[in-house]
């Protein structure tokens, strides 16, 4: 550890390293923390490097599809023997890259280490609003947040009063994309994995309604409950059930954009869906996204939340575990709901 004013400094680099590919459900053991010693905080001279000090990690669940050696396409595999890599804030110590400068506060992909060499600023952004708590920009200001705002105003296209239903609700997309719903006019309903997460969804998020899924034997009855008029926008976060007893439930002409499916993250052999027709016979426009297409509208987006935000007509729940070391867990956590809110692994707080 290093002070980002010691740059040229010798010092020890603590890492978390994949140990090689996992099927099924990930483990702790399946990443190993070790450190490095002597790593010199400067970058060579002959590169456009930029060398960063991390100060927070994001856990999200397309983490999961990098530890296989079927490529995510969006974000490739990890390397068996070298650090996982994940969105982090981070604050540049050294840099031969124009754009950057020694002190700059940036957020983009990097290693899950204490310090990393960035050799590319593709996918990094500088940090301007530092009145937010630079943890946002793992969340709501970060790839979550462009998540939920390009997957719900764009490919969701709503209108006032549509019927909205969002899996994985109280997640850090899932739970924008409700107060987005909310802020256009529209009745919204989440599902989520714990009564305390169906509580949080009605009183801190504004739901109008949610309800715990793992609690509920038939979801198509359950959807029927919720929306007897039937769904306009379905954000697909889980896939699996739940999305063939959505299909079923569909109004003529909606939209089911899909952003993740968590539920089939660590199948070997992925379920299938078994209500297709319904597509047609509804007309369902169903359509995939990555954040990256997103990308160029990003100063777009923080002009929309920014308000939002120090109004307190946005709100965002976090939950924030502390040391590198502790890391693994909070990403195996996610695949057993065990977060509330985005998860986020404090390294280095300024």
């Amino acid at each position: 550890m290093a002070d980002g004013s010691e740059k040229n400094a010798v010092v020890s680099n603590k890492k978390v390293i994949f140990k090689d590919y996992v099927s099924g459900f990930p483990k702790e053991s399946d990443m190993a923390v070790t450190v490095d010693e002597n790593l010199t905080l400067k970058v060579a001279g002959d590169s456009k490097g930029i060398l960063v000090k991390n100060l927070y990690l994001s856990c999200d669940p397309y983490m999961r599809l990098s530890m296989t050696n079927r490529s995510s396409e969006i974000f490739g595999t990890y390397t068996p023997g070298a650090p996982i890599t994940g969105f982090g804030v981070g604050k540049v110590i050294d840099s031969r890259n124009p754009e950057f400068k020694e002190g700059d506060l940036v957020w983009g992909l990097t290693g899950w280490e204490e310090y990393s060499l960035l050799k590319s600023s593709e996918g990094l952004f500088k940090i301007h609003h530092t009145d937010i708590p630079l943890s946002y920009y793992m969340g709501i200001l970060g790839m979550p947040g462009l998540t939920a705002y390009g997957g719900f105003y764009e490919v969701c296209a709503p209108k006032k009063g549509e019927y909205v239903l969002v899996s994985a609700a109280s997640g850090a997309v899932g739970q924008l994309v409700g107060q987005f719903a909310k802020l256009m006019g529209c009745y919204v309903v989440g599902s989520a994995g714990t009564q305390d997460k169906v509580e949080l969804l009605k009183n801190k998020f504004g739901f109008d309604d949610a309800f715990n899924y793992k609690e509920e034997p038939d979801l198509n009855a359950a959807l029927k409950r919720y929306f007897p008029e039937g769904i306009d926008i379905y954000f697909e976060n889980v896939g699996g059930k739940m999305l063939d007893a959505v299909i079923l439930n569909m109004r003529v002409h909606g939209h089911i954009a899909v952003c993740g499916m968590i539920s089939q993250y660590n199948r070997d052999q992925p379920e299938g869906v078994h209500n297709l027709m319904s597509i047609v016979y509804k007309r369902v426009r169903i359509e995939g996204f990555a954040t990256v297409d997103y990308y160029p509208q990003y100063s777009k987006f923080l002009d929309f939340i920014l308000p939002y935000i120090r109004e307190g007509k946005v709100k965002y729940v976090e939950d924030i575990v502390e040391g590198l070391e502790n890391g693994p867990a909070a990403i195996i956590g996610l695949f057993s709901g065990r977060n509330v809110g985005k998860q986020v692994v404090v390294i280095a707080p300024q």
